[in-house]
């Protein structure tokens, strides 16, 4: 979840090298749990933020679960939605449908995750 301000030392190994860019610009990234996309939501709830990335697939919550609610209760979310799953490219289509801004298949450049993010924040 990237956020103006926020603190990035949940996730250094992006912030310190990957993410320099969106840290120049003055935002920040939080780290969700990449588990469980129900703890993911409910830290969304307690701190909004400016962008959203989610996996399609985690236990208990999945990520089209993720979108549609963030969607539904949050009607300017950005949410950018990716999965590595071989095979599952419709379930992205779903995601889009859903409210996605931008889906993205797995393996992906840094460079083109970064656009989109890029792109995200600045519309």
């Amino acid at each position: 979840m990237f956020n103006r301000d926020a603190d990035s030392s949940f996730m250094p190994e992006f912030s310190h090298a990957n993410f320099q860019r969106q840290k120049d610009s003055g935002y920040g990234l939080l780290k969700g749990d990449d588990r469980n996309g129900r703890i993911g939501l409910a830290m969304y709830r307690e701190r909004p933020t400016d962008l959203v990335i989610t996996d399609l697939f985690m236990p208990e919550m999945n990520g089209l679960d993720v979108v549609l609610e963030l969607t539904r209760e949050f009607l300017d979310t950005k949410v950018i939605a990716i999965t590595g799953q071989r095979g599952k490219k419709d379930l992205l289509q779903v995601a889009k449908l859903l409210g996605a801004r931008q889906i993205l298949h797995k393996p992906l450049s840094m460079e083109k995750l970064l656009r989109a993010v890029s792109y995200e924040l600045a519309h």
